[in-house]
């Protein structure tokens, strides 16, 4: 497939960020809810492409920090799996399918029990076989799970797209320059989650008015949550860095050098990386953004064509080369 190159008009990082995160005109997909009760007795909610072929494989779709199936990059997906004719299904992270978790905890960068208990739902569903994407923090659980399970994980192929390959390094990034813009609507999504749970359980949410950065959240609600020290604990552990090596699962990169999100130089370099791994780096693209054309009220994405490059011959082969696209 042709590689990526910014128009003209879209080649400052911040045109392809913020334009990849507007919705579109286009309607958006059908889609139909189920509700999966997990082993601690919260819940996760799976929103499945309807009307959903009876066979092949399935594409599984993970969201980025406070998105959802209505997030503008997953809708491109859909519908891109909608032409192609391919079942879909996107899982919300605890918490970010517009109804609060039962549970104090949530969800981070480096949780995979839930997408383990979701792989194994599906897996034995539609023997078929599983592809995964992940995007943004959807992709940093997706390679640590690759990584955590290596030659056991049973997907068929997978692909990540705007990785923070190091959370500590990406925290800094938010927290200067113009991406703290991207940093106070995150937070402010974040803070708003966090106060409705705090509310319906008749706590004080006031404290959430000092956490006005990634790592002062990550300090005071993340790290306490989920078992780690502090700020730095949870990134130094939860990081998908170090397991990029044992992924076995042919598996797509796809980062941009001008990501707002992620320091220069952050990207692992090929000696980190395993030999199923591909990494397409290119100079341009923002975050989730890799806008190739058309116009900025009628963008063209080539993401959505180059996922669907990379996963078309997994979802149609039983076996391929990891290197087949």
């Amino acid at each position: 497939m042709t590689p990526f190159r910014a128009p003209v008009w879209a080649r400052n990082p911040h045109a392809q960020t913020v334009l990849g995160a507007l919705k579109d005109r286009a309607r958006g997909e059908v889609l139909t809810r189920e509700r999966v009760t997990l082993p601690d007795g919260d819940f996760l909610d799976l929103d499945w492409l309807t009307p959903s072929p009876r066979t092949g494989p399935t594409v599984l779709i993970l969201h980025g920090l406070e998105g959802s199936s209505r997030s503008p990059y997953i809708t491109r997906l859909l519908r891109h799996c909608r032409g192609a004719g391919w079942r879909a299904v996107v899982m919300h992270f605890r918490g970010c399918s517009g109804e609060p978790n039962r549970l104090p905890r949530g969800y981070h960068a480096g949780e995979t029990q839930d997408l383990q208990a979701i792989v194994d739902l599906l897996t034995r569903r539609h023997p078929e076989g599983v592809c995964a994407v992940g995007y943004s923090l959807g992709g940093s659980v997706l390679l640590k799970w690759l990584g955590e399970r290596g030659e056991q994980a049973p997907l068929k192929a997978a692909a990540a797209v705007s990785v923070p390959f190091e959370l500590a390094s990406a925290a800094r990034r938010l927290d200067s320059g113009p991406s703290r813009l991207y940093q106070w609507v995150l937070l402010r999504w974040l803070r708003r989650s966090l106060a409705r749970k705090v509310r319906a359980r008749g706590g004080d949410v006031r404290f959430l008015k000092a956490l006005r950065d990634f790592r002062a959240f990550d300090g005071a609600v993340t790290a306490p949550l989920h078992g780690f020290r502090d700020a730095d604990d949870y990134y130094r552990r939860a990081s998908c860095r170090p397991y990029l090596r044992y992924i076995s699962v042919p598996t797509l990169l796809v980062q941009a050098e001008d990501d707002p999100f992620l320091m220069p130089g952050s990207t692992p370099t090929a000696g980190e990386l395993a030999s199923a791994v591909r990494l397409e780096l290119y100079a341009q693209g923002g975050h989730v953004g890799f806008i190739a054309g058309g116009t900025p009220w009628a963008p063209r994405f080539w993401l959505d064509d180059r996922l669907g490059a990379f996963l078309g011959p997994y979802m149609h082969e039983a076996r391929v080369s990891p290197r087949a696209s």
